[in-house]
């Protein structure tokens, strides 16, 4: 099967964002293209029209390519629940929690029959793969089993463009260190290189493309300037610092930095606006008393607010809701608002949450992930607007939901107090819905003795996807990784 595979250097070098642009630039070139990536680790996910769990860059690169996201283009999600321990979800469904350890011994077979079988799966439907790889491909002590680097570049016969940052420094050695390192016959599956988030003159580097070039062997295809404000969402929490602002005269949101942070592309569609600046604390003295304070999603809810209760964050939020805080949670940033929080239903002491929302929050083993839309509730305190997301949670909460946020589809959801000043709700991607932000914003703005603003339009996601793939057009030899794509690696 025709395609190609995006490795890089490390972590967070642009991997996920050069295969989006990839996937849309092949699809407006006509060709059938869906992205592929065998295993992903993140907390950061995406829910398909069949209500399954992939990693949230996939879902992201199917939308870009124009197809529908499914379980086959990333079959293996693993979700951090400690620094030892992660949940597996195999082909969109929740399996069982590990250690790094157990996955290897007891994961690694049934991991690589649904890669295999994923893939064979999306060659019978599609022409071209954009495969993405993670982290580093020469993790020495992880090699012997690792599904998700060179192992699927030799399964799938892909050739291999390595992607460095030159922006974090020392890429000249990142490079040729990484293909040092390497096997002989996986050295040879690497056709090209790319250099990402470059800034100054270009021509000040020609040197060093030629230095790249005559020391490796391989071509360079493109040195790729800084790109700021392109819109698509990270895949993981190493993208946290890209939200930041420091505007002058903004107002100042305030977002929990949970341990075990999930979903953060909530909070993206707030950097968006001219006059917001977003900050992110995780202990009672970076708090101070900002514009409004949001509690967002965690993958590991009473671990991540234990952790934070010690922070001495729990008085603090009491403190600031006390005195008239706007306060919005999110899924698990919502459930530890709650007044109580049970393990499971046998629980009948459970945690004492921060009491905001009079609520009880209950665990559950089994996972609620759909896809949902409605409308704000017309006793929110909001003007009824239309509201679309998505759900991802273990808990159920319930209680005296006097006023409720939402008005879905399948019924009513979360919670709205005093006006909408206080907002529990576990629908992600709230805040992408641009009138009820507007809305929210402006209310901040009123009390901050700042000029209202009109809605700001969040760029259309088919519009970001058509800016990147032009940006990989002016600055790739984009031709020749299409003849790389084209032929197979022997």
């Amino acid at each position: 099967m025709k395609g190609i595979m995006i490795q890089g250097t490390a972590s967070n070098v642009g991997k996920s964002w050069i295969a989006t642009g990839l996937c849309r630039w092949f699809a407006r070139e006509g060709v059938r293209v869906a992205p592929f990536k065998s295993q992903n680790m993140s907390n950061n996910a995406y829910v398909t029209i069949q209500g399954e769990e992939i990693g949230r860059a996939q879902g992201i690169q199917a939308e870009a390519a124009g197809v529908e996201a499914t379980v086959e283009m990333n079959p293996i999600l693993l979700k951090p629940t400690s620094d030892q321990r992660s949940e597996v979800i195999l082909r969109g469904v929740s399996q069982t929690v590990w250690s790094g350890s157990e996955y290897r011994k007891k994961g690694y077979e049934k991991g690589k029959q649904a890669i295999r079988k994923s893939a064979e799966r999306l060659k019978e439907d599609y022409d071209m793969l954009v495969v993405e790889g993670a982290g580093s491909p020469v993790e020495i002590n992880l090699n012997d089993r690792e599904l998700v680097n060179m192992s699927i570049a030799d399964m799938l016969d892909m050739p291999v463009i390595l992607v460095a940052d030159i922006d974090r420094g020392g890429v000249f050695a990142s490079i040729v260190g990484t293909l040092e390192l390497l096997e002989p016959h996986h050295r040879r599956r690497v056709q090209g290189l790319i250099i990402n988030k470059f800034r100054g003159e270009r021509t000040l580097f020609e040197d060093g493309v030629k230095w790249l070039e005559a020391r490796t062997g391989i071509p360079v295809i493109g040195v790729l300037p800084y790109l700021n404000n392109h819109g698509i969402e990270g895949e993981d929490s190493l993208t946290v610092e890209n939200v930041r602002s420091s505007r002058e005269r903004a107002l100042d949101i305030a977002v929990v930095h949970w341990p075990y942070l999930a979903n953060e592309s909530d909070i993206q569609p707030l950097a968006y606006e001219p006059d917001v600046s977003i900050r992110y604390v995780s202990s009672f003295y970076s708090l101070g008393h900002p514009d409004a304070l949001i509690l967002p999603g965690t993958r590991s809810t009473i671990e991540d607010y234990t952790a934070f209760e010690q922070l001495g964050l729990k008085d603090a939020v009491q403190k600031y809701a006390e005195q008239g805080g706007t306060i919005v949670g999110i899924c698990g940033g919502y459930q530890v608002l709650c007044e109580t929080m049970y393990e499971d239903s046998e629980d009948e002491e459970g945690i004492g949450g921060i009491g905001v929302f009079p609520l009880t929050t209950t665990f559950f083993a089994e996972k609620h992930t759909m896809r949902v839309k409605g409308q704000t509730h017309e006793a929110s305190g909001f003007k009824v607007s239309s509201m679309n997301g998505y759900e991802i949670h273990l808990g159920q909460t319930k209680g005296e939901r006097t006023t409720p946020f939402l008005d879905l589809l399948n019924g009513l959801e979360g919670i709205s107090l005093e006006n909408g000043r206080l907002i529990g709700t576990y629908l992600h991607d709230c805040f992408h819905n641009d009138e009820w932000r507007t809305e929210w914003l402006n209310r901040l703005r009123d009390q901050a003795g700042l000029p209202e603003r009109p809605v700001t339009r969040i760029a259309e996601r088919q519009e970001r996807y058509d800016r990147l793939a032009d940006h990989l057009e002016r600055h790739l030899d984009i031709h020749s990784l299409k003849r790389i794509a084209e032929g197979a690696v022997s």
